[in-house]
């Protein structure tokens, strides 16, 4: 029986090149630091054995800081939860070998968080003025490594419907950018560009795909041949054009992920919209959300932008839901590169 005092919760996010730890006080967050890897930029993406490197020398000063933040000393911690899977393995090592050890040494529970989980249930990290979702509602978690709809029936019974069957939505956007030049990452630069172009301008193909489940990579093979044929004809054709094709790819892309919203709507009756994953900051699909709450009907939930990219603090949330249930780990749990919801 979990009694009325205060639960602190220190969680850990590793899972990709984002070494991130937070201080929750129930379900209240008292600290969120994130420490972005910059060396990647230099390589166009994220290279895991530079990850887990940056990892190693990230983590003891990022819990450090977020404890100091959160004006709490490691003893009141009444448990350590991190993010077992699914990224990459040299990354989720980091954190799962330093959290294991932690909660070792405090002997207080060890709690592990599924990451797709966490960004759904991120929608629930009490905020001033925050709405959240009523079940059962429809989740669409977009991020760089992953595209998924989920049907969430409560914290902890979730259904995926959808996902991609290769590329996620996330790469599409970054991969589309760097063929046009951009920076890495380069999904909010073509975010950015594409507020001031002509979304109608180029067409491009929407993959046919089964279901409620998505692919991405013959449309970026189709933007590479597109970028190809043009600047062969004009070398200067991406400078002169890069607004309307930067709005016309995003158009695109939008157009996709919102038909498959539209019919997981259509299929299990559910209005509720809640997304989540570093994606759902885009303006595109932002926008798209907010016309289909006047179109459709729908009640769409967009969390914070510092919880919509990989962070702790919805690591932390997921545990203190696990701990109010006493759902704990074993110290002899282990990283898993893929972990299904």
């Amino acid at each position: 029986m979990i009694d009325s005092k205060p639960i602190y919760v220190l969680a850990i996010e590793s899972s990709c090149d984002d070494t991130s730890a937070a201080v929750l006080c129930n379900d209240k967050v008292l600290s969120n630091v994130v420490a972005t890897q910059k060396i990647h930029e230099e390589y166009g993406g994220v290279v895991p054995e530079l990850a887990s490197r940056a990892h190693q020398q990230n983590i003891v000063p990022v819990v450090h800081q977020a404890l100091t933040r959160a004006n709490i000393d490691k003893k009141q911690l009444s448990a350590i939860a991190f993010t077992r899977g699914p990224g990459l393995m040299g990354s989720l090592l980091v954190g799962t070998s330093f959290a294991k050890s932690l909660a070792l040494g405090l002997n207080i529970p060890l709690i592990e968080v599924n990451h797709m989980q966490a960004h759904i249930l991120a929608h629930f990290i009490n905020e001033e003025n925050a709405k959240i979702p009523q079940f059962p509602f429809l989740a669409m978690t977009i991020s760089g490594g992953h595209t998924q709809i989920v049907l969430v029936r409560d914290f902890f019974n979730m259904e995926v419907q959808g996902e991609t069957l290769d590329d996620a939505v996330g790469e599409a956007f970054d991969k589309s950018a760097k063929l046009l030049g951009l920076p890495y990452p380069g999904g909010p630069l073509l975010d950015k560009y594409a507020q001031l172009g002509n979304p109608r301008k180029f067409k491009f193909p929407k993959p046919k795909v089964d279901g409620l489940n998505f692919s991405f990579s013959g449309l970026k093979t189709s933007i590479l041949y597109f970028i190809q044929k043009e600047t062969g004809d004009n070398p200067d054709f991406i400078n002169e054009n890069l607004n309307d094709i930067c709005a016309s790819i995003q158009y695109t892309i939008v157009e996709i992920l919102m038909a498959k919203l539209n019919k997981a709507v259509k299929e299990t009756g559910i209005k509720t919209i809640a997304i989540g994953g570093g994606v759902s900051a885009n303006s595109g699909i932002r926008q798209a959300l907010k016309i289909s709450e006047t179109d459709y009907g729908w009640t769409t939930f967009i969390p914070k932008f510092e919880y919509c990219t990989d962070n702790a603090a919805m690591i932390g949330i997921v545990g203190y839901l696990k701990y109010r249930k006493g759902l704990f780990a074993e110290q002899s749990v282990l990283a898993k590169a893929r972990y299904s919801i």
